[in-house]
């Protein structure tokens, strides 16, 4: 493992020319970076047939501080049980929170399910809308879980950032943020729209695996050319 002193790799990466950054040659290389890891926990969900709109955002809340690896198997078992508002509304949240309990915070997140499937029957006749306003109505659910829960199920041009797209286009030097909004303003501005929603799907595997949080793999990385590798004090 490199480390970032004097004379050490890290220096020599920092001081090596770099490319323009170009989204399109990076996306490209990003699909083939991911194409062997599992993907994302939402979109593995939806590509499994659960797909609705109601579904997503409540394995959003689900995956919030909680791994994919457990995100999956847990919101499997709920939507087993239930899958629609009409049939989790009737369940208590005590119930929901049984089923939910492997991830984490899942007592709140269980009342917050429920709340969301009573007021989606009784103010939205068991659908909900496909509308940002709504969905952030809902205590827990954040521009995070809105954007991409319209992403996946509506096709709407919008940004997901989660911890891994705030670190990775960071790290980049794409984007100079400190919070995830601000992140998702600026990359608004910088990736076309036919990317928005795919930002997500690539870049939580690629997180995961390739520009971890620390130590990231940038010896073996298919965008080192272009990236500014920002705050990189070690790597491998």
């Amino acid at each position: 493992m490199a480390k970032g002193r004097p004379g050490g790799r890290r220096k020599e990466n920092a001081a090596a020319p770099k490319r323009p950054f170009e989204v399109e040659t990076a996306v490209e290389r990003l699909r083939e970076a991911v194409r062997p890891y599992p993907k994302a926990a939402l979109f593995e969900l939806s590509a499994e047939g659960h797909g609705s709109l109601f579904e997503i955002l409540v394995a959003c809340i689900i995956s919030i501080r909680t791994l994919d690896e457990v995100t999956l198997p847990v919101a499997r078992q709920l939507f087993a049980r239930a899958r629609t508002p009409a049939d989790l509304v009737k369940l208590s949240p005590d119930e929901i929170d049984e089923l939910i309990g492997a991830c984490n915070y899942h007592e709140p997140k269980a009342k917050q399910i429920h709340e969301i499937a009573r007021r989606t029957v009784a103010e939205f006749g068991g659908t909900l809308p496909g509308d940002a306003d709504v969905l952030m109505s809902f205590h827990g659910v954040g521009p995070k879980c809105a954007n991409l829960a319209l992403g996946i199920v509506c096709n709407l041009p919008l940004i997901g950032v989660d911890v891994h797209v705030q670190r990775v286009t960071n790290r980049w030097g794409l984007v100079h943020e400190s919070t995830p909004e601000k992140t998702m303003g600026a990359l608004q501005k910088k990736l076309p729209q036919p990317y928005w929603v795919e930002i997500n799907a690539l870049l939580v595997p690629f997180g995961k695996h390739i520009c971890t949080g620390t130590a990231p793999m940038c010896s073996t990385c298919p965008l080192l050319d272009m990236c500014r590798q920002v705050g990189v004090t070690q790597h491998r």
